[in-house]
């Protein structure tokens, strides 16, 4: 099943409302709780949202050579390095400024992909790519960032049937070694190197983000395997 009869935009907005939120109820000690990111807070969580808008807007601007220039100067030369960025240069602003930071900037990078359409090209560090795909990996990001500081309603019906259709389309999409059947009744057989498991909707969404408790009984080769959003 593609991806035709969904719209990337509702989605991606329906996400960052779910996130605006519930970050306009926390408290202070909530901010400072911790997140399923290593090392971050909640904080940190919407700092780093705030932080790779500069990536989102120097897609939309046609200026990575400009980003890249600038990330350079400041020492950045890894994803890993980038993150902590996002998160570092911020520390020293009150949360208010760095969620209207967000708001701000996120609103606007939403608005112009709309703007494009689904089926413009939009340049990426990978290459040009189109902006609907575009717009539904932004949207995976927002849904899991949610799930890593608790936010509510994580396994609503319909959200997890968005990421799964997503998740399968990004796995065929980059060619991952493994096989995905979802049978009758909403299972995940999934399939590599010999492994073999069947996994709920839930679970097949937080393997394909990486997101799976360490604790769960997934074969490594499969959690290898179906890791495609993380």
């Amino acid at each position: 099943m593609g991806l035709d009869d969904l719209d990337p935009f509702a989605i991606l907005d329906t996400e960052a409302e779910r996130l605006d939120r519930y970050f306009a109820g926390l408290d202070d000690a909530a901010w400072l709780r911790s997140s399923r990111c290593a090392g971050w807070t909640v904080r940190d969580v919407l700092a780093h949202l705030a932080g790779e808008e500069a990536y989102n807007h120097a897609c939309l601007d046609d200026d990575l050579e400009g980003l890249s220039a600038r990330m350079e100067s400041a020492g950045i030369t890894s994803l890993a390095d980038f993150n902590d960025w996002t998160v570092r240069t911020r520390r020293d602003r009150s949360v208010a400024e760095v969620l209207e930071e967000w708001r701000t900037e996120n609103g606007d990078t939403r608005r112009r992909l709309r703007t494009l359409g689904r089926d413009a090209a939009l340049p990426t560090m990978s290459g040009p790519y189109p902006v609907g795909l575009q717009v539904f990996h932004y949207a995976s990001e927002y849904a899991t960032h949610a799930d890593d500081i608790g936010v509510p309603d994580s396994a609503t019906p319909a959200r997890v049937r968005w990421r799964a259709r997503f998740g399968t389309f990004a796995l065929t999409e980059r060619a991952a070694p493994v096989s995905v059947e979802q049978d009758g009744d909403g299972g995940y057989h999934v399939n590599t190197a010999g492994a073999r498991a069947t996994l709920t909707p839930c679970e097949f969404v937080s393997a394909t983000v990486g997101r799976l408790p360490a604790s769960h009984p997934l074969d490594p080769r499969l959690r290898e395997a179906l890791r495609c959003l993380a």
